[in-house]
């Protein structure tokens, strides 16, 4: 969401004489360096293969492997996330991934006696919101707006607007809301300084 003319273009907009109109702008030129890093690091990934739509927001990623192994969509937030890209991790939108995640595309096979290196796909549909600390194993499919609580480590399938935790990560009775309509980038305090002042 970070795109620069997005956030031009949505501005809060208050009278010049206003103290709103001169706060707005502080927090915009103290967050601007912010801004600029987050843009600068969709940029450079998207020069490296990854597909990140232009208003993802990357925050302090830290991505091994083939780039062009990454799709992150629409208003998608990842922040402190470790992404390991043995195969494809293919992000919806609307997703939010919080500090700490760990998203691992490859394993070895315990039952081969040489130990073969085993990798596979991770599918996370819209809205999904991945908890702090939590890890997600090779080969599995985070159905739409479901919920993996902190700590969760992710073995197979979750099922949409279902909420795991646990380790392994296992559904509880509680289901999410299947009705939703939120944006995770608007919670960042650059953007919000743009967007409401």
């Amino acid at each position: 969401m970070a795109s620069l003319r997005y956030l031009w273009n949505k501005r809060a907009r208050f009278p010049l004489s206003s103290p709103l109109f001169y706060r707005a702008w502080a927090k915009r030129f103290l967050l601007f360096p912010s801004v600029l890093g987050r843009n600068w690091k969709r940029f450079r990934l998207g020069l490296k293969g990854a597909e990140i739509h232009p208003l993802a927001e990357i925050g302090l990623v830290r991505i091994e492997g083939h780039k062009r192994n990454l799709k992150v969509g629409k208003l998608s937030f990842l922040g402190r996330v470790h992404i390991a890209l043995h195969d494809e991790v293919q992000i919806g939108e609307r997703v939010c991934i919080n500090d700490g995640v760990e998203i691992l595309t490859a394993s070895h096979d315990l039952n081969d006696p040489g130990w073969k290196h085993v990798k596979g796909k991770i599918t996370i549909g819209d809205y999904v919101w991945i908890g702090t600390g939590a890890m997600l194993l090779p080969g599995i499919s985070i159905g739409k707006g479901a919920v993996v609580g902190a700590r969760a480590v992710v073995t197979k399938d979750v099922a949409p607007y279902h909420v795991v935790t646990g380790t392994p990560a296992s559904p509880i009775s509680k289901k999410r809301i299947e009705e939703l309509n939120y944006n995770p980038c608007e919670f960042l305090a650059e953007n919000r300084a743009w967007l409401i002042g």
